[in-house]
């Protein structure tokens, strides 16, 4: 049971205990959730949707783009992410009639999150909330509401709600196409805990980033989504300045401000996206970059610095469930080396009310 006064003492004791928790937030979802995600998924399917919009924002914003990447891919569906602004500041009503709206929220209590959900269902879309709150606003005015099930966060960096929408989204996905995603996903647990049983690993890789003063981040395919969210990590908990690229944009100019003092974080995932990003790994390497890669073996072996992530078994549409997890260690240890608290950010609450 955890212990308020400890926490209060030691910085980020609310964050680690939240990312331990993971292996099992994930093994109560496949066990309980995945099952009632399977129906939701059902009776979406059944309507034929022709195309997807993903509304969310932060840490959600993140996992939503990992499932647009699984909609294209796995189903040929196409997908947008929404600009809530068109709906909430200037009042614009699209016709989404047939359109399939997937809002991923840990609170579901933002007023944009819900006002934009509400007109959506107003203007014939069918209406999908991905939420830790089946209590919660948004899931009120949304048509099905799945629930990611992870239990309390304190922490204000999501951790354990970022994993379970990651896994929800694609047990919903899965369901779409009328597969059970559970058994691609039932070794992740475990394969979570193992990864978590590592921490020393990071620990001993965080103290290069000590004194880092920006980092980029980047990553191809299913893996750019886990950049982007280890950049917004670091940048919340450290306030590094983290950038985000996928591996394709960095060439397109960004490339020119990394040098050998520059450290670079390469998410590699075991498959196309990992191959589509090579040449950016070469490109990296021969310009001195300090280039940490977190992936297959064989790749982190040809870097300066990696943890080494394991695929066998694991197909690369899951993999983004296993490849945040050293990098959220990695802000943890990177944000308490700096003196600061990952448990509580300055100037960030846990439910952003934007509008």
């Amino acid at each position: 049971m955890s212990n308020p006064e400890q926490e209060q003492q030691h910085p980020g004791r609310i964050m680690s205990r939240e990312i331990r928790e993971q292996p099992e937030t994930l093994r109560r979802l496949l066990a309980t959730g995945a099952s009632r995600i399977q129906d939701v998924a059902r009776q979406v399917a059944a309507r034929g949707p022709r195309f997807v919009l993903l509304t969310a924002r932060g840490s959600s914003d993140n996992a939503a783009l990992y499932a647009k990447y699984l909609l294209e891919i796995r189903l040929g569906l196409p997908c947008g992410l929404a600009s809530m602004s068109t709906t909430t500041a200037y009042g614009a009503r699209p016709d989404l009639r047939d359109v399939l709206v997937i809002t991923v929220s840990q609170s579901g209590g933002s007023p944009d999150l819900v006002a934009s959900t509400k007109a959506a269902r107003e203007a014939g879309a069918i209406t999908v909330a991905v939420t830790n709150n089946p209590d919660s606003p948004l899931a009120a005015v949304s048509e099905h509401h799945i629930d990611i099930m992870a239990g309390p966060e304190k922490a204000l960096p999501a951790t354990k709600t970022y994993t379970a929408s990651l896994l929800a989204l694609y047990l919903f996905v899965e369901g779409l196409r009328g597969a059970d995603g559970s058994t691609a996903a039932a070794a992740l647990p475990d394969l979570a805990a193992g990864l978590l049983a590592r921490h020393d690993e990071v620990r001993t890789l965080a103290s290069r980033y000590r004194f880092a003063e920006r980092m980029v981040i980047t990553s191809r395919g299913y893996g750019y989504p886990t950049a982007k969210e280890v950049a917004l990590k670091l940048m919340e908990t450290s306030y590094i300045p983290a950038l985000a690229y996928s591996g394709a944009d960095l060439l397109h100019g960004p490339l020119a401000m990394v040098d050998n003092i520059s450290p670079v974080v390469a998410v590699v995932t075991d498959g196309q996206g990992g191959l589509a990003l090579q040449p950016v790994l070469d490109r990296l390497r021969d310009r001195g970059a300090d280039l940490m890669v977190v992936g297959p073996e064989a790749r982190v072996a040809e870097a300066s610095a990696g943890f080494v992530l394991p695929t066998t078994g694991v197909t690369e549409d899951v993999q983004p469930v296993l490849e945040i997890l050293p990098l959220q260690l990695l802000a943890y240890e990177v944000a308490v080396a700096r003196g600061q608290n990952p448990d509580a950010p300055r100037a960030l609450v846990k439910v952003t009310e934007t509008r």
